[in-house]
């Protein structure tokens, strides 16, 4: 008997994910619980076991496409051929939710074809889903790919690479970001001298949180035409990966204490790196820091983490004259840059945060 596994609801508010890639291949035998798929999906990767015993009859979903939950994506047990028309109307069931979807989803129909061809395609830089199939049940040939090769060769000088994964879902969060917040960008330089820097991400977070309870209207959302106030400090730290720039959250950044805070950093950052984050350790920040090091540059105006309205950058940290009481001296400075939702939050008012923040750092608690 044939089993339709559909794209399952991994969390809180999905409604979509991508097939990163399949663990298994058209004809392969499988065990219950053996892996099965990776779907991409809030910029973590989720292996999922295979849900039934048997024979991969056809699978329905390329890697890298993007298709609704309830979509079928695989059918174990029985042939192709007896279980193909019932997964097809699954399959236009499931993307019937939206557009989007829809055109993923007929994509998925039109580029039937097997692994093998797939790799052929891939080689020759040909875009599977642009090929019309001449085979059986319109099935893609590798004669198609070839004659498809001769008209979209690229230029000599140039490589082409499919948007997906990690790299898709931060296009798609940037594009709405930009699209949704009208930002500004506040600058101010802050000493550093009294900061231990092997702990500096969890003393900004600490002096944030503290920071964040006088001038709460920057640790909010805006929600049609209501700002909702968030009264928990849950903030994401921007952390590059090989795969891209993750976000991971921080619970509780106003009562845990900074050797705790710390902690917890290095643990996120060490399972976005190796890309074994939860979902749920993405999810509900309320206020973003990012911080790259070295790389920093004297400053930068960070993309506000769409739906928060503000998110605070460190500059480079360096030794540099400054004046102190009259006098010349060397300091270890750096700036601090708050990017703000002008919608919610007004000027003054992010300057007097970012002022608050740079005054808890320049004289941290003991």
């Amino acid at each position: 008997m044939a089993y339709e596994f559909k794209l399952p609801d991994l969390g809180e508010g999905l409604t979509e994910g991508e097939v990163a890639r399949w663990l298994v291949t058209e004809g392969q035998e499988v065990a219950e619980d053996d892996p099965l798929v990776e779907i991409q999906t809030d910029k973590t990767t989720v292996e999922i076991p295979s849900p039934a015993a048997g024979k991969v009859a056809r699978i329905f979903v390329e890697e890298g496409q993007v298709v609704p939950v309830g979509t079928v994506l695989v059918v174990i047990g029985d042939s192709p051929d007896e279980v193909a028309p019932a997964a097809h109307d699954s399959v236009r069931e499931g993307v019937a939710a939206s557009p989007r979807a829809a055109q993923v989803g007929a994509r998925a129909e039109k580029s039937r074809a097997t692994p093998l061809v797939r790799k052929f395609a891939r080689e020759l830089g040909v875009d599977i889903e642009s090929v019309a199939g001449s085979g059986a049940g319109g099935r893609i040939t590798e004669q198609d790919v070839r004659s498809a090769a001769g008209a979209v060769a690229p230029a000599a000088d140039e490589r082409r690479q499919q948007l997906r994964g990690i790299r898709r879902l931060i296009a798609e969060h940037m594009a709405t970001a930009h699209r949704e917040i009208p930002p500004v960008t506040w600058v101010e330089e802050c000493d550093f001298e009294s900061v231990d820097l092997s702990l500096l991400i969890p003393t900004v977070l600490k002096a944030c949180a503290l920071s964040l309870q006088e001038y709460p209207e920057l640790n909010a959302r805006l929600e049609g035409d209501e700002i909702v106030y968030l009264e928990r400090y849950d903030f994401g730290v921007a952390v590059q990966t090989e795969q891209g720039l993750v976000v991971p959250v921080v619970r509780g950044c106003d009562a845990r204490p900074g050797e705790e805070l710390a902690a917890d950093l290095e643990r996120l950052a060490a399972a976005a790196r190796e890309g074994k984050l939860q979902p749920e350790e993405l999810r509900g920040s309320t206020f973003t820091v990012t911080s790259a090091g070295k790389l920093a540059g004297l400053f930068h105006t960070p993309i506000v983490n769409h739906p928060e309205v503000a998110i605070l950058g460190v500059g480079r940290i360096a030794p540099r004259p400054v004046v102190r009481d009259g006098e010349v001296v060397i300091r270890r400075t750096g700036a601090i840059t708050v990017t703000f939702d002008h919608r919610v939050v007004d000027g003054a008012r992010a300057a007097e945060f970012g002022l608050a923040v740079i005054a808890r750092l320049a004289e941290p608690a003991t």
